[in-house]
């Protein structure tokens, strides 16, 4: 990290762990470089995603062979969404969440021009319980609302479905490595992820994506690449897919990225998320402590649920200067980040920050407000990446 620098934007891109430094060298010099194309059957590039997929399976609460690493997040929603209404085509009825991350809603209206008799609803979260009736073919919502922090019951909300028989597709971008999970025991179907927010595998790191044991077989790629093939070298002209889990795999896997992502996750073996998550409520208890006992603080809203069942591992404000603010906290080196409309983003990712730091992020913010730093004109520019 650099010195003295303060990070909380770990929600949004993890920092750089050594043992991912080092293994891109090994990677880099050792497995590419001296085996080259060898480095498939010698340095094991060719099991990655799925040994890797069960890394993160030990995270979630997933047993192994029902995590592979894979593309992308908005891809995966694609896969396992296009899976979900295979339940059942006589149905057309999508529950959306209204405020979920772009990219989810935007795969499911990409998803309708292939499906377009589908009925795209997207609602407020908390009314997607009340809303899953027999009339529903599908459900994509987040475990963690990437704005405000606040988390859904996912073991309640599951349960209702799978009483019906209706799949959800959830996304875990704000909740893998940050709270814990059991999909296994909570009944999951579907879940996808990302692999360079808490899990710190680097930007534009793989991400994974979980079926449940029970669906595989059931399970017909919409994206059938070779890679998901039965046997991917015996090249033949027809697709057959894997029997497990990497049918959901579609082309060559992309093994600097993951090679980066693998080790990565091997920071999670010194503490449980458990552990981690006692931490993080630590952290966040400290941080709107101080920050609310200055009355400057009353500018701003906060957001995220003060419950820590009720949040994820991050602390969100509004306040119609959030962008200036955030330019201004980057100048005094404490690293957050800006989401629309007007929202501050404060992650608290126990891994790496400590009671200190939260002091010194507090201090400087509390400072900003009250000299109104923010309205340097330098601080006003927006810049291409918020």
């Amino acid at each position: 990290m650099p010195q003295g620098r303060v990070y909380l934007n770990g929600n949004s891109l993890g920092p750089l762990p050594r043992a991912a430094r080092e293994r891109l060298h090994q990677v880099i010099d050792e497995e590419w470089g001296q085996h080259i194309v060898g480095g498939w059957n010698a340095a094991g590039w060719v099991d990655l995603p799925q040994r890797v997929g069960d890394k993160i399976g030990r995270l979630i609460g997933a047993a192994q062979g029902q995590v592979v690493v894979s593309d992308s997040t908005s891809i995966n929603i694609l896969k396992l969404l296009h899976a979900a209404l295979s339940w059942h085509p006589e149905r057309q009825i999508v529950l959306l969440e209204e405020h979920a991350f772009p990219t989810d809603n935007y795969m499911a209206q990409g998803l309708r021009q292939l499906r377009p008799e589908l009925e795209l609803r997207p609602l407020p979260a908390a009314q997607i319980s009340a809303a899953l009736d027999d009339s529903v073919a599908a459900v994509l919502v987040s475990h963690i609302n990437y704005r405000s922090g606040e988390r859904l019951d996912l073991p309640g909300i599951q349960a209702q479905a799978n009483k019906r028989g209706i799949p959800i597709v959830w996304d875990l971008a704000h909740s893998a490595g940050a709270v814990p999970l059991e999909l296994d025991g909570w009944g999951v179907d579907y879940a996808v992820g990302c692999g360079y927010k808490f899990l710190n595998g680097g930007p534009g790191a793989p991400a994974f994506a979980y079926v449940a044991q029970r669906h595989q077989a059931q399970l017909h790629p919409l994206l059938s690449g070779w890679f998901g093939h039965a046997r991917p070298f015996a090249f033949e002209p027809d697709y057959q897919p894997a029997a497990d889990i990497n049918r959901l795999q579609v082309g060559t896997p992309p093994i600097l990225s993951m090679s980066a992502l693998d080790a990565a996750l091997d920071v999670f073996e010194a503490q449980s998320i458990a552990q981690l998550w006692q931490q993080s409520c630590a952290l966040f208890d400290r941080l709107i402590h101080t920050l609310e006992a200055d009355p400057v603080f009353r500018e701003c809203e906060l957001l995220t649920p003060r419950a820590p069942e009720a949040r994820g591992s991050q602390l969100s404000l509004r306040h119609p200067e959030a962008y200036a603010i955030c330019r201004a906290l980057a100048a005094g080196d404490v690293i957050a980040d800006y989401r629309e409309p007007g929202i501050l983003r404060l992650g608290l990712a126990p891994a790496y920050l400590s009671a200190d730091e939260i002091d010194q992020a507090a201090a400087v913010l509390l400072r900003i407000l009250r000299e109104q730093r923010w309205r340097d004109p330098a601080f006003q520019t927006r810049l291409k990446v918020t």
